[in-house]
């Protein structure tokens, strides 16, 4: 697998599998919610308390994870991905056998898995794999925290699309079901 090959279904499935508490946040959670734009990882905020870094842990080392470097020629350190090093850490940029996963403690704008999961809902994303994802409000909140170039498209586009849906839902139709 090359650095631009993923397969989210494959990621999101070990850490269901593993039974580890988070939500997807990012490119993919906007695509989930309706946004065309195209994302080449899979971004997720964990829950930290250390029963769930645990099982995090495990998941992590089932996809073989190890540190993303800006240098792909790069061979990254030594770098345990273990309950302690997650608990120590926050943020961390990762690459698997199923492609980029970043995970995220305290995503910018957000007090982290529990404030997100509370307006998030529940979506599947593969036969047999279903996902938390937070609300469009919740996506645009972190977008505009994390205050990055690339994000202003995204926050456009996400604007947007809750005017759209709030345009269905005013005319009595849920856009989500299509009646």
């Amino acid at each position: 697998m090359t650095d631009d090959d993923i397969d989210p279904d494959r990621i999101l499935r070990t850490l269901n599998e593993h039974g580890v508490r988070y939500v997807v946040i990012g490119g993919l959670a906007g695509n989930l919610r309706g946004s065309p734009i195209v994302t080449h990882d899979v971004d997720v905020c964990y829950a930290r308390e250390s029963a769930n870094l645990e099982r995090l842990a495990a998941a992590l080392t089932e996809l073989d994870a190890r540190l993303r470097l800006a240098d792909r020629d790069e061979r990254p350190p030594a770098f345990p991905l273990d309950a302690r090093a997650l608990a120590l850490g926050d943020s961390f940029t990762l690459m698997t056998d199923a492609g980029p996963l970043d995970i995220l403690g305290t995503p910018s704008g957000t007090r982290g898995f529990e404030d997100l999961d509370a307006g998030a809902s529940t979506m599947a994303v593969a036969p047999g794999v279903s996902v938390r994802v937070p609300s469009l409000d919740d996506l645009l909140r972190m977008k505009r925290a994390s205050a990055r170039s690339k994000d202003l498209l995204h926050i456009a586009e996400l604007e947007a699309l809750r005017e759209e849906i709030e345009a269905f839902r005013e005319a009595g139709v849920d856009p989500q079901q299509g009646t």
